[in-house]
């Protein structure tokens, strides 16, 4: 096991810039997940870190040795892959001791390696099968199998749960999450998914055109977003936005700009005369008789919770409700919004105000 560190790294393609100084620091044993949109940068950093792009600046360190000149066999590392990657003539067992195989390493050293990794992840009874007969989770099960058999410094998981269905997803989240429990190895892991993000990491790095935006611990990113993508990206359903300015009169209300007024718990005094965005999660809210009138547009029941879109002086919001609604589209309700739970971002930086 080994910490890893990006230090300003930075890389171009030609002279178009897709990693624009990243710092990043995971502790020896640490689960670390970067998440963001498409063609944030996210999977080329981890390619870095495993020796598949060049680095153009910066540098990366796993155990604290400097890695930039070092090919991928040297770095102590094994990679996981989307679309698998296995050997379709080789039955289960050959391809989990593949890597042993070319070190030359003896039939008892492999065996050694192999069965315990195989019971480890539900595969013993499956050695002698080729690809070709296992399920989709069963073969992104040899591909970690392979990587745990290698004993590496670090784990790289690039999107290894993209190509399974939506049931599998959330079993092999699990799974993955309890063999790192077990294994204790460092974990960095690239995934566009946030609620994979959510469930898995200890960390996670939020990324956007090049840049990291945030780095903290789950939670602590949904309940102390520091700007406004973050807030928009962490969070399922996202967070409601609404552009409006602080009463003049008033710091514990909030104008939206089309007049609504809507609660705020506390706000600086900076934030008075400036344009701002109201951030209120779905589930931060309730139906309440006398709260602010607000029309249905869709409801969309999902058993433990639904969820309605509503229309709030023609800004459209989302909510999240635990109990049942009788509400039709087109009604009206009236909703109680918890003003502490509430954010308020500087419209023009996009920063956390409070």
């Amino acid at each position: 096991m080994a910490s890893v560190e990006f230090a300003n790294v930075r890389k171009s393609f030609g002279t178009h810039p897709v990693i624009k100084g990243v710092d990043i620091e995971i502790a020896d044993g640490e689960f670390v997940i970067l998440v963001g949109p498409s063609g944030c940068g996210k999977s080329t950093l981890l390619r870095m870190l495993a020796g598949l792009e060049n680095i153009s600046a910066g540098e990366i360190r796993i155990g604290g040795q400097v890695v930039n000149g070092l090919a991928p066999k040297e770095r102590d590392i094994a990679m996981v892959f989307q679309n698998y990657a296995l050997y379709p003539h080789m039955t289960v067992a050959d391809n989990m001791a593949f890597s042993l195989k070319l070190k030359g390493a003896p039939k008892s050293e492999i065996d050694k390696r192999v069965k315990p990794a195989a019971e480890i992840l539900g595969l013993s009874h499956l050695l002698e099968r080729f690809p070709r007969q296992l399920s989709g989770g069963q073969r992104q099960r040899v591909a970690m199998g392979r990587a745990i058999v290698r004993d590496p410094q670090v784990f790289l998981f690039d999107e290894p749960l993209s190509n399974l269905d939506a049931k599998l997803r959330v079993a092999m989240r699990a799974e993955i999450k309890e063999l790192h429990q077990r294994l204790k190895t460092t974990t960095v892991y690239v995934t566009h998914d946030q609620i994979e993000a959510m469930t898995m990491a200890d960390k996670i790095v939020v990324m956007h055109d090049g840049i990291v935006e945030q780095i903290g611990a789950p939670l602590e990113l949904y309940d102390q977003p520091a700007n406004l993508f973050v807030a928009s990206f962490i969070g399922s359903p996202a967070m409601n936005m609404i552009k409006g300015k602080l009463d003049p009169n008033d710091n514990a209300k909030f104008v939206t700009d089309k007049g609504i007024v809507l609660p705020v718990a506390k706000a600086p005094e900076s934030a008075k005369g400036r344009a701002l965005i109201y951030g209120l999660r779905p589930e931060h809210m309730t139906i309440s008789s006398g709260g602010i009138p607000a029309e249905v547009v869709v409801i969309e029941p999902t058993g433990s919770e639904t969820q309605m879109i509503m229309r709030i002086g023609g800004d459209d919001i989302t909510g999240v409700f635990h109990q049942r609604v009788s509400a039709k589209p087109g009604e009206t309700i009236g909703l109680s919004i918890h003003a502490e739970a509430t954010y308020l971002f500087d419209a023009e930086t996009g920063q956390r105000l409070v």
